[in-house]
């Protein structure tokens, strides 16, 4: 594999696994119902938590994977696609890595402004009610962000190992097994003599 290839889904790979890993620590410390407190009926005191920059910060570092693998894989609409299992594979992970990084950077954002109201409240059929992030919210966007940014790199390694096979200016090399190495052979020519005749042999033979 190429160095250029390597390195792609490595810097792809760290910014997954760093959206993934804060995305799991906006989780552990989201904002809790029971962590709001309540000092009027109508007013809703939210205490400070780190969800809000590090829900963020996996949103950016999942938009940055997402945005590396299609630069580098190039424009998938101006390619013209063979029928072959590299092709349907790299088709079928790009549609199912957008999907996922939709979703999970939807996620992100809602969970990151959730945790930043400060003494908000809504009022509904008389009731007032305080927004939390529900459980799971910032844990099911890490999956979905490692999920993304890894058919992206299947879809991109899938796209380069197409080119490099249907690549016209790089021919396969033919094989060279099977050449006999050796002196050619070359039959003998035999020359033979001249036979002379004798001149009266050949006058006997025309007065016969």
């Amino acid at each position: 594999m190429e160095r250029k290839v390597l390195v792609i889904c490595g810097v792809v790979g760290f910014l997954g696994l760093l959206s993934a890993v804060t995305g799991f620590a906006a989780e552990a410390t989201r904002i809790k119902g029971s962590q709001v407190q309540f000092p009027s009926p109508s007013e809703c005191v939210y205490p400070r938590s780190p969800a809000l920059g590090l829900g963020l910060a996996a949103a950016v570092a999942l938009m940055v994977a997402q945005i590396i693998v299609n630069v580098a894989s190039g424009c998938v609409c101006c390619r013209q696609y063979q029928s072959g299992s590299n092709q349907s594979l790299a088709l079928l992970c790009f549609v199912v890595s957008w999907f996922t990084f939709v979703i999970a950077f939807l996620l992100l954002l809602t969970g990151a402004a959730l945790n930043d109201q400060h003494g908000e409240e809504s009022l509904y059929f008389g009731n007032y009610y305080c927004y939390v992030v529900k459980p799971g919210v910032f844990a099911g966007a890490a999956v979905l962000s490692l999920a993304s940014v890894a058919l992206g790199i299947i879809y991109y390694i899938s796209l380069v190992s197409a080119k490099n096979i249907n690549d016209p200016w790089h021919p396969p090399v033919p094989s060279q097994g099977g050449i006999a190495m050796g002196h050619p052979q070359i039959p003998p020519q035999t020359s033979q003599e001249p036979v002379f005749v004798h001149e009266d042999t050949y006058m006997r033979r025309i007065s016969t």
